[in-house]
C-alpha cells in the first residue's frame, strides 16, 4: 500500500495535480456536456418542455448532492487513514461508505414516490408542465442507485489516486446517455418517442451502466483500499468521520437545488421566461464549475494524504497550484460568456425573448466567475482536510446567504436584472471570508500565502 500511494506524498507538487486533476477536468468537460447536450434535446420539444426539466432540476441535483457529499466524507477518510498508514480503518471507511449509500439509495425512492409532485406543484399551475416535470423526476428520483452508488465508487478510486478510471468510467456514463437521449427522446431506430421521459431514462440508463462497471474494475483488480464483509459492522468513530464531512459537503451541493427553488419563485412572479434562463444558465455554468471541480477533486486525494502524513508544506503548495489552475478556467468562462452570449444561447433553440433574456443575465452573472475560484478551492480544501463547517460556511455565503436576500430585494428595484446581480455580489463576499478562513485555519498552517 505504501508503495502504490507514496508518489502523493514524493512526486513534485505541479505534475502531480495535473496527473491527478486533468483526467477528471476531462471527465467533468464530458459530463457538462452531455448536461448542455440533454438541455439542446428537450428544448427541441419547446419552452415548455424545458421549463418543466429546469424546474426538476432542483430535485435531480439532490441526488447528485447527497452522492458527492457522502462521497467526498468517504475519499476525505480514507485518503487521511492512508496517509497517516492505518490500511485497517482506510478499509473501513470504504466498506461503510458503500453501506450507508445503500441506505441513501431506498430515502430517494421513497422521496421520489411523496415528494415530487407536491414540490413541483409549488412552481407552477400549468398542467402540461407540471406534467412533464413530473414524469421526469419520478424516474430519476426513484431509480437514483445508480447515480448513488457510481458515486460512492468513484470517490473510494480517487483516494487511492486511480483518476484515469474515474474518467473512463464516467465518459462512458455519459456517452451512453448522450446517445439514448435522442433516441428515447423522440422515437429513433423503432422505439417510441417518450419526451421528457425519455431524457429521463437515458440518464439513468447511463448511470446504472457506469455502477456496473466500477464493480467490474474492481473484482478484476486488488487496489489499495478494499471492501470487505467483516467491516460492515458499524464503527461509529468511522462513520462520525465520513459524515462530518459528508453532511456539510452534501448542504453544500444541496445548496444550488434550494437556491434554484427559492429563484424560481422570484423570477416566476415576472414571466415563467426567466425561470428557463435560469435553467439554462446552470446548464451552462456546469461547463465552467465542472471543469474547475476536476482540479478540487485532483486536489483533495493529495491534501488529506499530506495531511495525514504531516507535510505541511506540500499541502500548501498544493492549495496555491489549485488556485491557480480554478482561475484560468473561470478566466476563459468569463470571456467566452461576455463575447459570446447570444451564440451561446443559440444552442437552445431560443426565441427573441429568450435570447434577449439570456444574453443580459449570462453577461452579468459571468462577473462572478474569476472571484469563485477562491471559494470553490478553499472549500475544497477544508473538506480534504476533514474540516466540513468551514467548507459549508463559503457555501452557505456563496449560494445562499448573500445571493437570496439580495435578489429578492434588487428585483424590486431592477426586476429579473437584480436577481443576476446577486450571483456575482455573492460570490465575492464568499471570497472575501474564504480567503480569512484559510489563513487562519491551524494558526495559518495551511495558508497558501
Amino acid at each position: 500500500m505504501e508503495r502504490e500511494n507514496s508518489f502523493m506524498r514524493t512526486k513534485p507538487v505541479f505534475p502531480l495535480l495535473v496527473s491527478m486533476s486533468v483526467p477528471m477536468m476531462l471527465s467533468m468537460l464530458i459530463q457538462s456536456l452531455y448536461n448542455i447536450v440533454d438541455s439542446i434535446y428537450v428544448s427541441r420539444l419547446g419552452t415548455d418542455a424545458l421549463t418543466a426539466v429546469s424546474l426538476a432540476y432542483p430535485l435531480q441535483n439532490a441526488i447528485v448532492s447527497v452522492g458527492v457529499g457522502i462521497g467526498v466524507g468517504i475519499s476525505s477518510a480514507v485518503s487521511i487513514y492512508l496517509g497517516s498508514g492505518d490500511q485497517e480503518k482506510a478499509d473501513r471507511a470504504a466498506t461503510l461508505g458503500v453501506i450507508l449509500t445503500f441506505f441513501h439509495c431506498i430515502l430517494f425512492v421513497l422521496a421520489g414516490i411523496f415528494i415530487t409532485r407536491p414540490f413541483l406543484h409549488l412552481f407552477t399551475d400549468d398542467p402540461d408542465i407540471l406534467k412533464d416535470a413530473c414524469d421526469y423526476t419520478y424516474i430519476v428520483l426513484c431509480l437514483s442507485f445508480g447515480a448513488l452508488l457510481q458515486l460512492a465508487f468513484e470517490k473510494i478510486f480517487q483516494s487511492i489516486g486511480k483518476m484515469k478510471i474515474t474518467m473512463y468510467l464516467l465518459i462512458v456514463g455519459c456517452v451512453i446517455n448522450i446517445i439514448l437521449d435522442p433516441v428515447l427522446i423522440f422515437g429513433l431506430l423503432g422505439f417510441p418517442a417518450l419526451g421528457v421521459a425519455g431524457a429521463a431514462i437515458a440518464t439513468v440508463i447511463g448511470q446504472i451502466s457506469a455502477f456496473l462497471l466500477y464493480i467490474l474494475v474492481y473484482v478484476r483488480k486488488s487496489y489499495a483500499v478494499r471492501i470487505r464483509l467483516k467491516y460492515v459492522r458499524p464503527d461509529w468513530k468511522i462513520i462520525r468521520r465520513i459524515y462530518s464531512v459528508g453532511i456539510p459537503s452534501s448542504i453544500m451541493m444541496l445548496l444550488p437545488s434550494v437556491l434554484i427553488s427559492l429563484l424560481n419563485r422570484i423570477l416566476a412572479s415576472f414571466s415563467d421566461l426567466y425561470v428557463a434562463v435560469l435553467g439554462v444558465y446552470f446548464k451552462l455554468q456546469t461547463f465552467i464549475y465542472m471543469p474547475a471541480n476536476g482540479i478540487v477533486q485532483g486536489m483533495r486525494p493529495i491534501l488529506g494524504y499530506n495531511y495525514g502524513a504531516g507535510e505541511h508544506a506540500r499541502v500548501r503548495s498544493t492549495i496555491r497550484y489549485s488556485l491557480g489552475c480554478a482561475a484560468a478556467i473561470m478566466l476563459i468562462g468569463t470571456l467566452l460568456s461576455l463575447i459570446l452570449p447570444g451564440q451561446i444561447f443559440t444552442l437552445f433553440d431560443a426565441d427573441a425573448a429568450l435570447m434577449d433574456a439570456g444574453v443580459t443575465a449570462l453577461r452579468i452573472i459571468c462577473l462572478g466567475f474569476l472571484i469563485s475560484s477562491i471559494g470553490v478551492i478553499y472549500a475544497g480544501a477544508f473538506e480534504a482536510l476533514g474540516n466540513g463547517r468551514d467548507s459549508l460556511i463559503i457555501s452557505l455565503l456563496r449560494q445562499f446567504v448573500i445571493t437570496i436576500p439580495l435578489s429578492y430585494m434588487l428585483s424590486h428595484f431592477f426586476g429579473p436584472v437584480g436577481v443576476w446581480i446577486a450571483f456575482p455580489a455573492g460570490e465575492l463576499c464568499a471570497a472575501v471570508v474564504a480567503f480569512f478562513l484559510l489563513k487562519t485555519y491551524k494558526k495559518g498552517a495551511f495558508s497558501p500565502f
